[in-house]
């Protein structure tokens, strides 16, 4: 069974619950916070939470959802060996992870419909690195 790790601030903590529930029997996640969707969080500080770990082991990936997926993303790509997509269909998803090696998927609770996001996790974790010509351009960033 894979571990992901997964966390969200409030605005995104419903969706997260809800990912976990849906995939329990597919994946193990490592949920790394926030608790509740009631009191209000800083999503940078569960970015980069989640960050650090997901940076420890190229096999790793992670899910990070607030209310438009944006930010978890830009606070994500301010770490070394990470690459946060904001993901809302699955062609953008796929793209992610064979043109961009993405390993972390950032989702929008706001702005994507639960079973779009369910889709693109799905894409997400099944989805390889293409290599070839975006190996190099990756090593670019």
């Amino acid at each position: 069974m894979k571990k992901i790790f997964i966390s969200s601030d409030h605005a995104g903590f419903k969706l997260k619950e809800e990912i976990k529930i849906k995939f329990k029997s597919k994946y193990k996640f490592e949920d790394l916070g926030t608790d509740n969707s009631i009191i209000s969080v800083n999503y940078p500080d569960f970015a980069h939470k989640l960050c650090k770990r997901v940076s420890i082991n190229s096999k790793n990936m992670g899910i990070l959802v607030c209310g438009s997926g944006i930010g978890m993303s830009m606070a994500a790509n301010r770490h070394k060996k990470i690459r946060a997509a904001v993901c809302y269909s699955v062609k953008n998803t796929k793209l992610s992870r064979l043109h961009n090696n993405a390993n972390i998927i950032t989702l929008g609770s706001r702005l994507t419909k639960k079973n779009t996001a369910f889709k693109c996790i799905e894409a997400f974790i099944n989805t390889k690195f293409e290599g070839g010509r975006h190996k190099k351009r990756v090593k670019k960033i």
